[in-house]
């Protein structure tokens, strides 16, 4: 039963073979070989772009744009650091790492801070590490409150600086 079916499947596929073949004419190889033709010589006018040029290319267009980005103002400098962080922990990153931790705007950068750093205290700064830190939920006598968000920025001094919160010798 089943070899009667599958004999009449090949014969089908061979006329729709034939049918799917285009019919070549004198006409059909002019256009051809015109649209061949007109493809080379547009390929030929365009400048051939190199992948390596182009790769080249990008690191000297994001340095151009570095270089047009405006300095930190000193006003919004100013303003990026509020209070140094004065705890045990605190104390025992500047004995070990030589750090100086600040509490810091939210939306400050590691570059803001590291420059706002160097302009108020006229030191030179290795690093800056930033720590976001989530304020507690409290219960209050008439409800629940939250402790406000804070930023805290470690900041690495060079070796041998140290930074004079106190005034004295400034």
């Amino acid at each position: 039963m089943s070899t009667a079916p599958e004999a009449k499947k090949p014969a089908k596929a061979a006329k729709a073979d034939v049918k799917a073949e285009p019919k070549v004419t004198a006409k059909s190889k002019a256009k051809a070989e015109a649209a061949a033709a007109e493809k080379a010589a547009a390929a030929a006018a365009k400048p051939a772009k190199a992948p390596k040029a182009a790769a080249a290319k990008k690191p000297a267009a994001k340095k151009a744009d570095a270089a047009k980005r405006p300095a930190h103002s000193e006003s919004r400098l100013a303003q990026v650091l509020i209070a140094p962080i004065v705890s045990e922990k605190a104390t025992m990153a500047a004995e070990k790492h030589n750090q100086v931790l600040f509490k810091v705007m939210r939306d400050a950068t590691k570059p803001e801070i590291k420059a706002a750093v160097e302009l108020m205290f006229k030191v030179t700064v290795d690093s800056v590490q930033t720590v976001q830190h989530k304020g507690k939920t409290k219960r209050f006598a008439k409800g629940v409150g939250r402790r406000d968000h804070v930023k805290k920025a470690y900041v690495c001094l060079a070796a041998g600086q140290e930074l004079n919160f106190s005034g004295e010798g400034a």
